[in-house]
């Protein structure tokens, strides 16, 4: 565990919020007693991330205002639908998620059915054939959430496009 902030959580809220009104890191960290390297450890990569969220609504937004109005309600809906089948894929990973581990603690119970002495006693085979059924369930349930994941490890790993203008080019950070 590491050592205890002195600064609340409310004054960190505070900092973010003023670094990503523009100020300058070194600035707060005087103003409030930390070093700015606290500063960059603590909200740094928050206050990137926002950003970069912020940029892309940005963008997205300017993208639909050039749009025809019946093609902004158009694709407003479709991104309200993307949206909705994306939440409701989330919850089907979900319950699948939790339906793969029962199955496959009911697997494993079965497991300890089998006689080791015996493993090939006509018995033994039949409760194999029902862990080999429960286990392939198991494996089918946890797709949806599988997938999901190697998709967003996938997307993780691709770059981000580049938005032409960006929050620091409109706090005057840079020229565009």
């Amino acid at each position: 565990m590491g050592r205890k902030s002195k600064l609340t959580e409310e004054q960190w809220a505070r900092i973010k919020e003023r670094l990503l009104e523009g100020e300058s890191g070194r600035a707060l960290a005087e103003e409030f007693g930390v070093s700015e390297t606290a500063i960059r450890k603590k909200v740094s990569s928050q206050v990137s991330e926002i950003k970069s969220v912020a940029n892309q609504i940005a963008t997205a937004q300017t993208a639909l205002s050039k749009l025809p109005i019946s093609s902004q309600i158009s694709a407003q809906s479709l991104a309200q639908r993307l949206m909705s089948i994306s939440s409701h894929l989330a919850s089907a990973a979900d319950y699948g998620a939790a339906t793969a581990h029962r199955l496959a603690g009911i697997a494993h119970m079965k497991v300890a059915e089998i006689d080791d002495s015996a493993p090939l006693t006509e018995e033994s085979v039949q409760t194999l054939k029902g862990v080999a059924v429960l286990s392939r369930m198991a494996n089918e349930a946890s797709e949806i959430g599988v997938n999901l994941l190697k998709a967003n490890k996938d997307k993780a790993l691709d770059e981000p496009e580049k938005p032409t203008m960006t929050l620091d080019d409109f706090y005057g950070g840079s020229k565009p």
